[in-house]
């Protein structure tokens, strides 16, 4: 059970809610902050003043007004227009994330809701409800007020869910068979829900966790290939790292160093070799600067799922249209980590591409015996190249880009919901590649004469346990998708998790 407060949630947490299907439940004094700025609301609203997205239209309808009347159909109202994504649906574990982070950021108190609303969200996260969300739609800027539009029309029992099986169907039928009531949206509430970072934020929490557990793959397969291409740990030496004080330079070298520490086959090139090529040599620099900027998004991310990010806001006797909703923190970090993990797999495919040359590894051309009868794992390579081709074109960053909006009262905007959603595709892209080189790498080992470390045979063997020597030609694909079931789950992840103990 996770208790969100509003202001401890964590990158961790909303994994495990949004994969895990972990139960949410609300901090009593959040509740109590919530009643209290809905209170505050209705006692400025009471005073006949003009409210933004109380009483006036949205946006360049800012000076519109709406009699008393209709402020509650206003709120439906916006749900229903906002209702615009286009696309595929967006996967269950980013839909329950960004319902999180949106339950989080509104118990804060400021947003002038009522408990009801965040009880209610909540108690489906609980139930497993998984609206209809398209994946497109949000410029990330007043919110991501497309897809958490479309969370809102479901909840209000006007849209769609998805079944276990992926079909649509109307999500008033969930909620009579969960026995929840289709949520009514009084004043600001709808305005509340959707004008805010939750989908970015939602959606790159998720990417993050998994690009810190491909991290950690893509170091125990480095390791494998820096064996089979016969690598010199000189470049690792612990005082000559040191001087350039880079934190993950730091630990990562110092990974290096655990993960071949005891090899004969290192200590030998120790001996014979001067240095190594770049995908060898600078893994602690190239790797620990990827891992620098995993730490740095978490740290951004972490705080923006524990903001408030809607507008206007209440505080006691005020109400102030702020810009919170404006998502350039999130936006920029998830460029940087599209950056990161794009140039991540750039590295990896160089040693997989060492790897098969035979003029550059001494191998056995594309590491199959009696080759030309045999291609061996020369496609691999290819594949390993086309994604990172893929990567690239989706690096490039989002947050560069701004077209304007609603009449150009919001005249710039993050497509911060774009760089998140592309980071997802390039995760994928990454774990195909790491797998590739554990593949390759372990064939490698196969024609390596001298005892290789302790740690790197480990890793070895629990690749052999899935994945037989090559001997002759077979399809690789099936040997790619067996290396990433037992990167996802079992004992090479367990290793891969040891590493960043």
């Amino acid at each position: 059970m996770i208790t969100i407060d509003g202001s401890s949630l964590t990158v961790e947490e909303v994994f495990r809610v949004a994969e895990k299907r972990e139960q949410v439940t609300i901090a009593s004094d959040a509740l109590r902050a919530v009643e209290k700025s809905h209170d505050d609301l209705m006692e400025l609203a009471s005073g006949g003043r003009k409210i933004y997205g109380v009483n006036t239209g949205f946006g360049s309808l800012l000076n519109v007004s709406v009699s008393e009347k209709d402020m509650k159909k206003l709120q439906s109202n916006l749900i229903r227009s906002h209702s615009a994504g286009f696309g595929d649906p967006m996967p269950e574990t980013h839909v329950r994330a960004m319902m999180l982070v949106r339950a989080n950021s509104l118990i804060k108190g400021f947003s002038g809701v009522r408990k009801e609303l965040v009880v209610t969200l909540v108690r489906l996260i609980n139930n497993g409800f998984y609206p209809y969300v398209p994946t497109f739609g949000s410029v990330g800027a007043s919110g991501d007020l497309a897809p958490l539009a479309h969370v809102a029309l479901a909840m209000m029992g006007e849209g769609e869910v998805l079944d276990e099986g992926g079909l649509r169907r109307p999500s008033s039928d969930f909620l009579e068979m969960i026995r929840v009531r289709p949520y009514h949206f009084q004043e600001k509430e709808g305005v509340a829900f959707i004008n805010g970072t939750s989908t970015i934020s939602g959606i790159l929490a998720v990417e993050l966790h998994r690009s810190y557990s491909v991290f950690r793959s893509a170091l125990l397969s480095s390791a494998i290939s820096f064996e089979a291409l016969r690598g010199t740990s000189k470049a690792f030496t612990k005082w000559a790292i040191a001087t350039r004080p880079h934190p993950g330079q730091q630990f990562v070298a110092e990974a290096m160093r655990n993960l071949i520490e005891g090899s004969m086959n290192v200590i030998k090139s120790d001996r014979e070799k001067v240095q190594d090529p770049y995908t060898l040599r600078c893994i602690p620099q190239v790797y620990g600067a990827v891992l620098d900027t995993l730490n740095y998004v978490n740290e951004v991310l972490t705080r923006e799922i524990n903001s408030v990010t809607d507008n206007p806001l209440v505080y006691e006797d005020e109400y102030v249209s702020v810009g919170n909703f404006h998502g350039e923190p999130v936006a920029f970090a998830a460029d940087f980590l599209a950056i990161a993990m794009t140039d991540l797999g750039n590295m990896i495919e160089r040693r997989i591409a060492r790897l098969t040359d035979t003029n550059l590894s001494g191998l056995p051309p594309f590491l199959v015996r009696n080759s030309g009868l045999n291609s061996g794992y020369m496609i691999p390579q290819y594949t390993a190249a086309a994604l990172c081709n893929r990567n690239k074109t989706l690096a490039n960053p989002s947050s560069a880009d701004s077209i304007p909006t609603s009449a150009n009262q919001e005249d710039h905007v993050s497509m911060g919901a774009n760089g998140a959603i592309k980071v997802w595709e390039i995760v994928r892209n990454l774990e195909g590649i790491v797998a590739i080189e554990f593949l390759l790498g372990a064939q490698a080992l196969e024609f390596v004469q001298e005892r290789f470390s302790s740690k790197v045979e480990k890793a070895w063997k629990i690749i052999r346990s899935a994945v037989q020597p090559l001997m002759e030609d077979r399809p690789p694909y099936a040997d790619i998708e067996k290396i990433i079931e037992i990167m996802r789950s079992g004992e090479l992840r367990s290793m891969a998790d040891e590493i960043y103990a």
